[in-house]
């Protein structure tokens, strides 16, 4: 959960965030985070059972009878249908101050093994899940001069692995994305964050380790798996610190060396995989 010292300031007080992809994991965590600190929510996912589920453990954290959790059973990659359910959702609860997007999965495969269509439909929800909700709120901060857009990516937003050939574009659309919208929309005084989370143990992430390419699974080992808690906590510190960069746990650490040294991060990476390959049997 929340520090303590951000737990007493309630830094979220009177403020609200409608956050999608918050039915589960790093999405629903981050939901609890805003509302123990003072905030409200609404959440939006497609599945209305667990978000009826998810609606009930993020209010159980409230701290002020007048927050509200709200919800909304939507695919966000649907802009005829998620712009009028958010549309009228603006109109009874005001504009949100912040706008937090946490869509996404992964079903990672040898190349050879997807098929066009898996390609096309990672794109759709990893990026498109992100964009449409955006297209829609953007009018809104733009008109009021304010606003707050975190959008998550992942270390694959930043570096590539086997199993994720898919996958791994999506998020780097995701930065490309924030980055331009950063820079354009400066004069509208619209902060923006992305989030890099390391592997997650999320319902997504169990779903991925039924598909996963062994040697991705050997060298993933060594990572370790954080909890959506141990994500969420350092996200919405990065937000109430307009980080724009927010890198949990092991991140930071690749996410530096990348930057400063891509061809040794590269070269240790192919060191991994023929190594996981040759406890495989397969060098």
């Amino acid at each position: 959960m929340a520090k303590e010292k951000f737990i007493l300031k309630q830094p979220f007080k009177g403020k609200s965030a409608v956050l999608t992809g918050a039915s589960t994991g790093i999405g629903k965590a981050t939901a609890k985070e805003i509302v123990q600190l003072g905030g409200s929510v609404c959440i939006i996912a497609r599945r209305v059972e667990v978000l009826k589920e998810a609606v009930k453990e993020i209010e159980a954290v409230k701290t002020q009878d007048d927050q509200y959790v709200e919800m909304i059973s939507c695919d966000t990659t649907d802009m005829g249908k998620l712009k009028p359910l958010l549309t009228d959702f603006f109109e009874k609860k005001g504009v949100p101050d912040y706008l937090i997007n946490c869509v996404g999965y992964a079903m990672p495969r040898y190349v050879q093994d997807h098929s066009l269509e898996e390609f096309r439909t990672q794109m759709d929800t990893n990026y498109y899940g992100q964009l449409v909700p955006i297209l829609i709120t953007l009018p809104y901060f733009m008109e009021a001069k304010k606003g707050y857009i975190a959008n998550v990516s992942s270390m694959a937003g930043f570096i590539g692995l086997i199993g994720y050939t898919a996958y791994t574009p999506t998020k780097f659309a995701i930065v490309g994305l924030t980055e331009a919208l950063r820079n354009e929309l400066k004069p509208y005084n619209i902060q923006f964050s992305i989030l890099y989370p390391p592997d997650t143990e999320t319902p997504a992430f169990e779903e991925e380790n039924k598909t996963k390419p062994e040697e991705c699974k050997i060298i993933s080992e060594r990572g370790g798996l954080l909890k959506p808690e141990e994500v969420a906590e350092p996200f919405i510190e990065g937000i109430l610190k307009n980080r724009f960069e927010i890198l949990p746990g092991e991140a930071k650490f690749p996410w530096r060396m990348f930057r400063l040294f891509p061809k040794l991060v590269r070269n240790i990476m192919d060191k991994d995989l023929k190594k996981a390959r040759k406890k495989l049997g397969k060098e």
